[in-house]
Formats: C-alpha cells, structure tokens, sequence
C-alpha cells in the first residue's frame, strides 16, 4: 500500500468514527467505549505517518488528557454523558493545538442548533407527530430527556479537522 493511500485511510478512519458516534448518541444516548479507545489509538499511526514531530504530537496528548480531565468534571456536574465526555477527549486529540479553538467553537454552535431542533421536537406541535415513528426518534421527541451532545461533538470535530494538527503545517497529510 503506498504511504498517500496509508494516510488517506487513517484520516477516514477519524471521520467515520466521530459520524458513526454522533449517530449511535443520536439514536441509543450512548456512544461505546471501543469507538473513543480506537480514535485514540488510531491517531498515534496517523500523526507517525503524516510526519507530525515529536513535540506537537506530545501537545495533542496533553490535549487530550485535558479535555479528558474537563469531560470528567462535566460529567460529574451531569452536563454530558461519560461517552461524551470520552469523544470529546479522543476528538482532541486529533485536531490537536491548531484545530481546538475551532473545535470547541463549532461544537458549541451544533450544540445551540441541537438544543433549537429538540426544543422544536419536544414542542406539542410537533411531537405527537413523531410518536408514531422509530422508537429512537420517540425517545428524540421525550420532554425532558437527555441531550445526546455526541453529535454535537461530532459535527464540531468534522468541521474542525481541516484546521486540524494533521492536515496543516509542513507535515500536512492533505
């Protein structure tokens, strides 16, 4: 396999795992271990790869464990669920030092636009609408239900990656 083809598939790794997630909250509330253990271990071969020196690839794991720390705490508080929590941190790592401004900016955004669209979907005009559609959807439309913010986490990690450690810089995969 050539190093292009490589570095092509370790980066589609991160977006099908963060859209497999924000989906699987979307349509569950939870977003399994696995999925956030194999962003985090996906990303050590994909920085090796696209050439990220040491010291910014160690930045991104203390990034990592920061935000690691943060969702903890935001867990604790109940603000977000632990997968959330955990994809936030796994996400981290990935757009790295560059891309967390962004990140944190376009997470915020979908997550405003998420509380607006169950807002809406809770409201009595519109859910006695979806009752009678999947099960996932009823959940959905539940007044007082959770928040499933992975997808909110998802669509900001998405919109953040091009801004992100692996795809700006001399080592740029892209």
């Amino acid at each position: 396999m050539s190093p292009d083809l490589l570095r092509t598939a370790l980066l589609c790794v991160f977006s099908l795992l963060v859209v497999f997630a924000g989906v699987r909250d979307i349509v569950s509330y939870t977003i399994p271990n696995w999925v956030s253990g194999a962003l985090a271990a996906a990303f050590v071969p994909a920085a090796l790869i696209c050439g990220v020196p040491l010291l910014p690839l160690l930045e991104a794991a203390g990034l990592g464990a920061a935000m690691l720390v943060a969702g903890m705490v935001m867990f604790a508080l109940k603000w977000m669920g632990g997968g959330d929590a955990k994809l936030l941190a796994a996400a981290s790592l990935w757009v790295g030092l560059p891309g967390l401004a962004p990140f944190l900016l376009y997470t915020g955004l979908a997550g405003g636009l998420l509380a607006l669209s169950l807002l809406a979907l809770r409201s009595a005009w519109v859910r006695p609408l979806v009752v009678a559609g999947p099960g996932w959807l009823g959940r959905l439309a539940t007044p007082g239900a959770a928040t499933p913010y992975g997808v909110a986490i998802a669509a900001g990690a998405l919109a953040a990656f091009p801004q992100s450690l692996l795809t700006i810089g001399p080592h740029a995969a892209f």
